[in-house]
């Protein structure tokens, strides 16, 4: 009985060892596996980070090659556009250097300031997606004008689209735009274009709207028609500006993604109330 016993816990003491052995291995595959994801996260972490230095750095460095914001400065080959004390201008020939597809530079003066960007126009809307000004792939992409439109502004709705990046960069600014306090504050953008005229921007309306929207049409048949899409752009609004847009007024449509969903956009619409030429 003796032996039959020991025999007993001699069996029970090795099913416990190996259910213990069983029980580490899975730890160690468990462990195994959790550091590879956590690897795996770091190094897509580290992959976005960079992305997002590379590409503010970039564009950093486009500002400060054709960019001057100095009150001082008075060079009639540049444009100028006086706003306040400062006055800004932008060497096209330098940005055509860069990249021939350049078609004019979008600065907002005051809020927000951090949309300051050369504007280019590709052969189709997926060209600068995930390729910068300097033709870098990144995912902050460039600022373009949809290819649909004039080179010159001068269709009835021009629309110009950016990412909404994560470090606030490109477009993701627009969405400041939500409250009727911050326009009121900030109405007004810029576009300088390469043959030298300076069109003054004054914002009227700002919301989401679908990827479908007709807040995307850009050729309109007749005055009627134009005019529907003006009252839309409008009823669509997330507050009433009271600035007055007429069927003889061209306007800029402004466009990013949302964090709604991939189906959504914010767009922030402007009508052109002054052209400069200098």
């Amino acid at each position: 009985m003796r032996n039959e016993n020991a025999d007993n816990e001699r069996k029970k003491h090795h099913r416990g060892r190996r259910r213990k052995k069983k029980g580490n291995i899975i730890a160690n595959v468990i462990l195994v596996i959790a550091l590879i994801v956590f690897c795996v996260s770091g190094f897509q972490l580290f992959k976005i980070g960079k992305g997002y230095l590379d590409g503010r750095s970039e564009y950093d460095k486009v500002r400060k090659l054709a960019v001057t914001d100095d009150k001082n400065k008075n060079d009639k080959d540049k444009n100028h556009s006086e706003d306040g004390d400062d006055t800004f201008s932008v060497d096209f020939q330098k940005l055509l250097e860069i990249n021939p597809d350049t078609i004019a530079w979008i600065r907002f003066p005051d809020e927000p300031s951090q949309i300051n960007y050369p504007v280019v126009q590709g052969t189709d809307n997926s060209k600068y997606l995930k390729k910068t000004f300097s033709s870098n792939e990144n995912t902050l992409g460039a600022i373009f004008l949809n290819v649909d439109n004039q080179k010159d502004f001068s269709d009835k709705n021009s629309v110009i689209y950016g990412h909404r990046m994560r470090d606030g960069s490109m477009f993701r600014h627009l969405q400041d735009y939500d409250t009727r306090e911050f326009w009121k504050n900030n109405p007004y953008f810029y576009i300088y274009t390469v043959d030298g005229r300076i069109l003054k921007y004054h914002i009227y309306s700002a919301g989401q709207v679908v990827d479908t929207s007709e807040s995307y049409q850009t050729t309109f048949e007749t005055d009627e028609e134009y005019q529907e899409f003006l009252n839309m752009t409008q009823s669509t609004s997330l507050y009433n500006t009271g600035v007055e847009v007429t069927t003889a007024d061209t306007i800029v449509t402004l466009s990013t993604c949302t964090s709604a969903s991939d189906n959504h956009r914010f767009v922030v619409r402007g009508v052109k109330e002054e052209e400069t030429k200098q």
